[in-house]
């Protein structure tokens, strides 16, 4: 095989791509290539965190990709940004931290995934962190990645959090720490204003160790396969198409939906699927592309009877100015923050061992989200959003065509069961609670969404079905596992293929009760810590 050899060949510079690579150049040992599909991270709204509604419908930084439609959703497509640029979707998300419930991961591990317990995860989780608040027993410092409290945090921010406590719902001061039940002030993957992203923080230092190349607008199409053998990957550049070979391994970090599209790509999936489209099967493997499941949530919104929400903001020329003046001499205002301060962790039903709701309090109010971009509402308003964080439903990713450079077929089958729908008009409910406390009504002038009249079960689903979206986590297509049908070990080491592991948010057996960046970056050290343990 032609092309320049390395020791390892990362694919996918995202969220744990990123960590890889930094973390198996840090001694110098080997050498390894990192390809990323998009550009280098050089495009200025990246990187202030008011900015990434500016990177949401850019195809210079993301992929814009679109589900099929979703029946239980009025046949509507669910549109699914993806980072296409070093960092990632950790380029372009909202930088909210949050690592989940440790019994998720406990769950892991009586799946049969060893060593993804929560008590041995937690180090790589601290390992990763540079807490602004100092280390403790659930926190690291010194690690990589910065997280911080809100520079700027406006009065309904305030008002929102003392409103869920009205509403009966504990105060929490750390999502991240004993419990994670409560309402709180989120904390942010955000440093001095700016976003840190996966590949600031793994590569700003990384980038110049003569061991490390990263290659950007590198496509990866295909990992090359011989004798069961992962032994390098074709990739494709402006100049191009190359190989690279991979003397120790190879490891896939394409994403929920670029790792089962390359892995198909090359050989490994549902074997009837890949002979229709003409490609050769290497390995019969049903899991690759299965298991795909993502949160879900809709919205509850309000009229804002004091100007102090985003939408003034966005609909006000002065203000806008205003804002960039007190960002560029201070760091500091709107822009220094994502709109998104506060959030609350609760139970769709009491008899529940932990939270299966997630309310995101956000300054602003929507009229539309899709591929075209975020459309606010034109008058000053304010939302509160239920999302479901442990759905039942189950869907697929799949090749549309045997070419690379095509999106992937996606499929994600929401609200298929009694418990997916219960949950979401249950969270409903509590939105709407919190929004009739004291604390927002100096607020509130009316409910516009789903509106004062909607009240019985009935309206609230055609509510949920007209308005309701994936929240963008999605997870799960290439499941770590014992079972046939999964794709890796608890390695992390693909079934039944040499030198082929795959680490980022498509293992999660199971989706984790919060923000999926956070553990995606966890995964990617553990990924790194095995590696460089089988290479002694």
């Amino acid at each position: 095989m032609q092309g320049e050899a390395y020791d390892f060949i990362v694919t996918g510079a995202g969220s744990a791509g990123c960590a890889v690579a930094g973390r198996l150049s840090e001694d110098g040992r080997f050498r390894v290539l990192l390809l990323e599909a998009g550009p280098k991270d050089t495009y200025p709204w990246i990187h202030i965190p008011l900015g990434y509604h500016k990177t949401f419908n850019n195809p210079r930084v993301n992929w814009m990709f679109d589900s099929e439609p979703e029946p239980e959703l009025n046949n509507r497509i669910m549109y699914q940004p993806r980072g296409k640029v070093l960092g990632g979707t950790s380029s372009i998300n909202g930088m909210v931290y949050m690592r989940g419930n440790a019994a998720d991961y406990d769950e892991w591990r009586q799946r049969g995934c060893e060593g993804w317990d929560y008590d041995s995860v937690l180090p790589y989780f601290k390992r990763a962190e540079d807490q602004e608040r100092g280390a403790d027993e659930f926190h690291g410092v010194g690690g990589p990645l910065k997280v911080s409290d809100h520079r700027w945090q406006p009065t309904l921010a305030k008002a929102m959090h003392e409103a869920a406590q009205q509403a009966g719902i504990p105060a929490n001061p750390d999502f991240n720490g004993r419990t994670q039940e409560g309402v709180g002030y989120y904390q942010t993957t955000i440093n001095r204003a700016r976003r840190w992203s996966s590949a600031r923080a793994y590569l700003r230092e990384a980038k110049t160790r003569k061991n490390l190349t990263i290659a950007t607008s590198a496509h990866a199409t295909r990992v090359l396969i011989e004798n069961g053998r992962a032994i390098g990957i074709e990739y494709r550049t402006p100049d191009g198409l190359k190989t690279a070979r991979a003397n120790r391994e190879v490891i896939v970090s394409g994403g929920v939906y670029g790792s089962p599209q390359l892995l198909m790509l090359s050989g490994l999936g549902p074997a009837e699927h890949l002979q229709k489209h003409g490609i050769a099967v290497i390995k019969d493997m049903a899991g690759v592309g299965s298991n795909l499941h993502d949160h879900f949530n809709t919205y509850v919104a309000y009229k804002c009877a004091q100007p102090v929400t985003m939408n003034d903001l966005i609909n006000s020329l002065p203000r806008r100015i205003m804002a960039g003046m007190q960002y560029a001499l201070g760091r500091t205002g709107p822009l220094a923050s994502m709109g998104l301060y506060v959030g609350a962790l609760v139970r769709s039903d009491k008899r529940l061992e932990r939270p299966d709701l997630q309310i995101n309090m956000f300054a602003w109010a929507i009229k539309e989200r899709n591929r075209h971009g975020v459309v606010p509402q034109p008058f000053s308003a304010f939302g509160l959003s239920p999302v479901h964080l442990r759905p039942d439903g189950r869907g697929t990713v799949r090749l549309k065509s045997a070419d690379p450079l095509a999106a992937p077929e996606i499929r994600f089958n929401f609200l298929k069961s009694a418990n997916d729908w219960n949950a979401m008009i249950q969270g409903l409910r509590i939105c709407r609670d919190i929004g009739k406390q004291a604390a927002l009504k100096p607020f509130v002038v009316e409910e516009i969404l789903p509106g004062a009249g909607v009240e019985d079960d009935a309206g609230l689903r055609a509510h949920i079905r007209a308005n309701g979206v994936s929240n963008l986590h999605p997870v799960g297509t290439c499941r770590m596992g014992r079972n046939v049908d999964d794709v890796v070990d608890p390695q992390l080491r693909v079934h039944g293929i040499e030198r082929l592991r795959v680490a980022d948010a498509s293992i999660m057996p199971s989706i984790v009760a919060g923000n999926t960046n956070a553990p995606s970056i966890m995964i990617g050290e553990k990924c790194a810590d095995m590696v460089r343990q089988a290479a002694h």
